[in-house]
């Protein structure tokens, strides 16, 4: 299909998304964070983190400056918590080996943390107008489908094949508009459910609507078992506030506030509080449990409710820096995992903290 390239860009023209808040601009920045607010989340949930991610950090600079505690919160429900704090990080390596300067090619683009072959190809084509190919979730559906590539794409043949074909379709111009309307038409048109094909720029040259293939392609992840994950979550309050841990840098949740986790050998959770924490609290409570899928695990989670009555202040653990009381009534502007933040919403009725 020596015309794809040129079929593609002037579909875009006529149909494309022309008004996303990070488009008509040159600015690395700006399209280094919306490339990695997109990876695995939709389009409508990304646009008002990337507006108030903006308004606190309207460059590299003020991101590198600022305290990754800081970064975490306002990611805070965007999930792939990874992708946060690998920003942070390639913000200070821009700043710290490249002079405060956007690296200006994709290979080298690459080489900062958290950022893949493909979304440097990405940011390079919509920065500098680089010739390079991008193949992400979007793009692999539509040359799967177009041209009948078979076979999973998180193999290494296959998705080596999708890279041969992606490079070879590049045009010689309008590289930045080609690249947008890859990514157009996968969000839009050729979805993984109920494609609009008869809109579809390749309807009559598509290899899986001629074959009647469209379900099939791409090709299926080999299907497992998910497992599954068991956790207790003691949620600690005193006053009109509730025990918060910042947890490891690495793990489930790395970096973030959360609930202290409940070792699995407890058997008496009160007195586990009571050791751990120094506080003596009322009869433990259980909550609503709840349930949250992970790309690779499905967790279970237990809510335990104690009610600390004496032994420590409201305001500081000060032996314990990973420790803090957070009011209920700004728990929406911590930096909480989902089901946390689910737990803590739970919470906050008018007698909660009524003797």
């Amino acid at each position: 299909m020596r015309d794809f390239a040129d079929r593609l860009i002037a579909w875009q023209r006529h149909h494309g998304r022309h008004d996303l808040p990070w488009q008509g601009t040159r600015d690395p920045y700006r399209i280094w964070l919306s490339e990695i607010m997109l990876q695995q989340t939709q389009v409508d949930t990304v646009i008002p983190y990337y507006q108030r991610f903006l308004a606190h950090f309207p460059d590299v600079a003020s991101l590198a400056a600022a305290p990754v505690e800081d970064v975490m919160a306002l990611w805070s429900g965007l999930g792939y918590y990874a992708r946060a704090r690998n920003l942070h990080r390639a913000a200070r390596t821009i700043i710290e080996a490249h002079g405060g300067a956007f690296p200006r090619s994709a290979a080298e683009i690459a080489g900062l943390p958290g950022i893949g072959r493909s979304t440097a190809a990405a940011i390079a084509a919509f920065a500098y107008g680089e010739r390079a190919a991008i193949l992400d979730g979007n793009v692999k559906r539509v040359l799967c489908r177009v041209f009948g590539v078979d076979g999973f794409t998180g193999e290494k043949a296959v998705e080596s094949r999708l890279w041969a074909l992606a490079e070879s379709l590049l045009p010689e111009r309008e590289v930045g508009r080609y690249i947008q309307a890859q990514m157009d038409l996968g969000a839009t048109l050729c979805t993984r459910g109920k494609p609009a094909c008869a809109r579809c720029p390749f309807s009559e040259d598509c290899v899986a609507r001629r074959e009647n293939r469209i379900a099939e392609l791409p090709t299926p992840r080999p299907k497992k078992v998910v497992p599954r994950r068991q956790a207790r979550f003691a949620v600690i309050t005193r006053e009109d506030r509730v025990l918060l841990e910042r947890r490891p840098p690495t793990g489930i949740w790395g970096g973030l506030l959360a609930l202290p986790e409940i070792p699995d050998e407890v058997a008496d959770v009160g007195a586990w509080t009571a050791e751990r924490f120094g506080l003596a609290c009322a009869a433990p409570q259980l909550l609503a449990p709840l349930t949250h899928a992970f790309t690779h695990f499905v967790l279970d989670i237990e809510p335990i409710r104690l009610h600390a009555t004496a032994n420590a202040a409201p305001h500081t653990l000060a032996d314990e820096p990973t420790l803090l009381w957070q009011p209920l009534a700004s728990a929406g502007d911590a930096a909480l995992p989902t089901p946390v933040r689910r737990i803590l919403d739970a919470l906050q009725t008018p007698d909660l903290f009524s003797d």
